[in-house]
């Protein structure tokens, strides 16, 4: 399952846009610091109009969408790294997930407590992100001290070395590990550590409802920063997601329309995700269900196969493949064969996004 963890400074809507994302979990949403005290996880179905689309083709008697899990986390300030506020010891709900969102407050509000008693985005990144390297660098000196001890006697460890050695030196400066150039060797040898600033960023510019469509000043300035770093940056109102919440769908799209944008911010930010990590999503179909799967783009038929049971790997034959669209437009998997748009193909295909699968294998 896709995982992502939420970061912010306190009071910046981590929890108000938490409970809207995840709509039934009680995460709480309060206007003091630290509400947050121990982290909040929820899981939520990623949107995927087609599935229902498919679903009513085949007369499936149940849909499933794939998921993906929030993991909200106490808000951290300056000197969190040193046990400031509530100290790192969040930071380890964190280390295992894909991507981090991080919650950047771009409205003024004088009703809303801002802990360090202005609005300034680039300020609260950078507190967080500096935070965040200190909180690694500490886990990496701890690491590299024992490594480099063991790599005495094994070739192996000294991979990690080279790696952690590397690290060591952005973290030092306040950079994010994910900078450092890498051999794949030496990723694959650090990657058990789970460092924070290792993973791939995703800025949620957190507005004003009046800003939402067109973002401000203050979303631009996060944008620059995040081009620096590779990262996503996706505009969200928490109190607009929260609005959101009690609406049905038929309602959500007219005052998300009415507020100039297509889309609420869940979709947004899984959009962002999937893009950022490179997935890919590929379609299931039957009488007994409709299914989305997650792959890691440029996966191969057995690969993808995997993804739905070991076994369909191990066994793979070949997968009957056609084109989401194709589907829909010919109105049945009988007519999409008619017109050859059903294909057979072998090891070596690439699964390409909404492709629409059935596999073969014999184990």
């Amino acid at each position: 399952m896709l995982t992502a963890g939420i970061v912010g400074l306190p009071n910046v809507g981590k929890s108000t846009l938490f409970n809207a994302l995840v709509a039934n979990a009680k995460a709480t949403a309060a206007n003091f610091p630290f509400c947050t005290i121990e982290p909040n996880v929820g899981v939520v179905a990623v949107p995927d109009e087609r599935l229902k689309i498919l679903a009513k083709i085949v007369n499936s008697q149940a849909v499933v969408p794939t998921t993906m899990e929030f993991v909200d986390i106490a808000g951290l300030v300056k000197g969190a790294s040193q046990g400031e506020g509530l100290g790192n010891q969040f930071l380890s709900h964190i280390r295992e997930v894909d991507a981090i969102v991080h919650v950047v407050r771009c409205f003024e509000n004088d009703d809303i407590i801002h802990v360090a008693g202005s609005v300034d985005p680039l300020r609260d990144i950078d507190i967080i992100n500096l935070e965040l390297a200190l909180s690694d660098l500490s886990q990496v000196e701890r690491r590299i001290d024992r490594a480099r001890k063991q790599a005495r006697t094994n070739k192996e460890i000294q991979i990690e070395v080279n790696g952690l050695e590397k690290i060591a030196v952005l973290l030092n400066q306040g950079k994010p590990a994910r900078q450092a150039i890498l051999t794949e060797e030496e990723l694959e040898a650090v990657k058990g550590l789970g460092l924070v600033t290792q993973k791939p960023v995703i800025y949620a510019t957190n507005v004003s409802e009046d800003d939402l469509a067109t973002g401000n000043e203050q979303v631009e300035k996060v944008r620059e920063v995040a081009k620096l770093d590779n990262a996503e940056v996706v505009v969200i109102s928490a109190q607009v997601e929260a609005e959101l919440v009690d609406l049905s769908e038929e309602e959500r799209a007219d005052f998300l329309a009415s507020l100039g944008v297509e889309e609420g911010g869940l979709k947004s930010l899984i959009r962002a995700t999937y893009e950022l990590l490179g997935l890919r999503t590929y379609l299931t179909t039957g009488p007994k269900e409709t299914r989305a799967w997650t792959i890691k783009a440029g996966m191969s038929a057995p690969q993808a196969a995997g993804v739905i049971h070991s076994d369909f790997e191990r066994g793979f034959i070949r997968a009957e493949t056609v084109a989401y669209k194709d589907l829909v437009a010919t109105g049945s998997m009988s007519a999409a064969k008619e017109k050859g748009l059903v294909r057979s193909e072998g090891k070596e295909y690439i699964v390409q996004e909404g492709d629409v699968l059935l596999f073969r294998f014999n184990v």
